[in-house]
């Protein structure tokens, strides 16, 4: 009786060991994502300012996971910066602490302004974001 409890366990033991072994269960750390954001104005004057609302949207959720950005201003001359920070640098990286958060841009420029925002996770993952302004020289009508 002894010897047959004795296979019982040694089986259930090693079928134990083969089902913890299996590459059945998968734990992904790295999933894709997008940024969404608001309608942006098409035209912007000379030092106006506008706010780009942006979310950011996973596809999977791995608490670990840290997000980062950085931008470059291709056409135009202009800043780009989060609440009340200093402007951003173009081609530094920058940590992205919220999974909503706005942009503020302003325009420095009477000539077409174009800025990419790529964002990064830590797996290699990464998205852009690419806003083409055009200036607005009309001028505005007095009352």
């Amino acid at each position: 009786m002894k010897k047959c409890a004795s296979y019982i366990i040694f089986t259930l033991l090693l079928a134990a060991i083969a089902c913890a072994c299996s590459d059945r269960f998968d734990v992904r750390q790295s999933y894709e994502f997008e940024v969404t954001y608001l309608p942006v104005p098409k035209k912007l004057k000379v030092g106006e300012t506008i706010e780009i609302r942006c979310q950011l949207e996973r596809s999977g959720y791995y608490t670990n996971t840290a997000y980062r950005f950085r931008y470059f201003q291709s056409d135009g001359e202009g800043e780009l910066r989060m609440g009340g920070s200093e402007p951003f640098l173009p081609n530094d990286y920058y940590d992205l602490t919220k999974e909503s958060f706005s942009f503020y841009y302003t325009s420095r420029s009477d000539e077409q302004q174009t800025i990419d925002i790529y964002f990064f996770d830590d797996s290699g993952n990464s998205c852009v974001l690419s806003f083409q302004f055009n200036s607005d020289n009309t001028e505005e009508e007095e009352l």
